[in-house]
């Protein structure tokens, strides 16, 4: 089982989620969004698998409110490109395995992956 996981060295939840797939001795691939972004086709990949693109965006984040998007978060298309230009505004950790993924801290869901 190969899992990717993207998130930043800074977050607690991606620190937790590293954690927990160390320690079960499940190889990792992480990725840190303060460095390489997603790539829009993995963006979309994801938002597939996890109820769509909303899902993906961190409205509590420090970023997302500095950026003002509180009062004017846009739709559509848009929010694809700004997930693609800026992925700190992501909500993480996301997670990925084998045509599934995750969004946030969720060892419920990884552990019917690990089997």
């Amino acid at each position: 089982m190969n899992v990717q996981l993207f998130g930043t060295k800074k977050c607690a939840e991606t620190r937790k989620a590293e954690r927990y797939f160390k320690e079960r001795g499940i190889k990792l691939h992480m990725v840190d969004l303060a460095q390489k972004g997603m790539a829009a086709g993995e963006l979309r990949n994801v938002a597939a698998r996890v109820g769509g693109i909303e899902a993906l965006i961190d409205r509590g984040g420090k970023r997302y409110l500095e950026k003002g998007l509180a009062y004017a978060a846009p739709t559509g298309p848009r929010i694809e490109q700004m997930l693609v230009e800026d992925p700190l505004l992501l909500r993480t950790p996301i997670v990925r395995s084998d045509g599934r993924a995750t969004v946030g801290f969720a060892p419920e869901i990884w552990k019917t992956w690990v089997g």
